[in-house]
């Protein structure tokens, strides 16, 4: 039996010359003073606040060196392939703290925005222009009928595409930098996302705080 995951190491120095670093101490603005609501739809949201962590940079090399990459594999046809990227899990329930103490801070300051228990965090590497991920929607349980994640992503910006599920003219953000996305309403439920190939980018780095995933190996999809 193939394993569902293949772990392959990566190092800071691997995505360093893609991406420049600087050394300010990571923050957040917690009164989210820039944020935007826009409307996908009448019943579907997203909030954007661009740059709400500042420092990021510097909390770029601290997720990249903390967490325990991995590389998954999917079904596809009758073979497995190599997910074109590398995440790493979070959740509560492991009684793991969360690293850095910066991301748990965000969490409990997420919780508190949104009124939800965000009680787990998956974290994406996208290396370069290379690693991707395909038209996909969270799988959060049935029975929450309008979930929120929130998405905070690092490193260099990536297009991120939101479309409705099925088909649909897409709509594009370019999330990196320490920029905060929040999706909520119907949104995981009638919009896909993904984040398409390019021809180069420096390395991105996503950590979506979510609550109610779904039990089983469907429940790990991820920005």
């Amino acid at each position: 039996m193939v394993s569902p995951f293949l772990f392959q190491a990566v190092t800071f120095e691997q995505v360093q010359a893609f991406f420049a670093f600087d050394t300010a101490e990571p923050s957040f603005d917690p009164g989210f003073r820039r944020l935007t609501r826009a409307w996908l739809d009448p019943q579907s949201w997203i909030d954007l606040v661009p740059g709400w962590v500042s420092g990021s940079d510097a909390l770029f090399h601290a997720v990249l060196e903390s967490r325990d990459w991995g590389q998954r594999t999917r079904r596809m046809y009758d073979q497995r392939v190599r997910e074109p990227r590398l995440t790493a899990p979070w959740n509560l329930r492991s009684g793991a703290p969360l690293r850095p103490k910066f991301l748990d801070d965000v969490r409990l300051a997420l919780s508190s925005r949104y009124g939800v228990p965000f009680d787990s965090a998956g974290f994406n590497l996208y290396r370069d222009g290379q690693d991707s991920v395909a038209w996909h929607g969270d799988r959060i349980r049935k029975e929450i009928e309008e979930p929120i994640v929130a998405l905070l992503s690092l490193g260099e910006p990536r297009k991120f595409l939101l479309r409705p599920k099925g088909s649909g003219k897409s709509q594009a953000l370019h999330l990196g930098g320490g920029d905060l996305l929040v999706t909520g309403g119907k949104t995981q439920r009638a919009w896909d996302h993904c984040v398409p190939k390019v021809a180069r980018a420096g390395s991105r780095i996503s950590i979506a705080y979510r609550y109610g995933l779904a039990i089983g190996t469907a429940a790990s999809d991820e920005y």
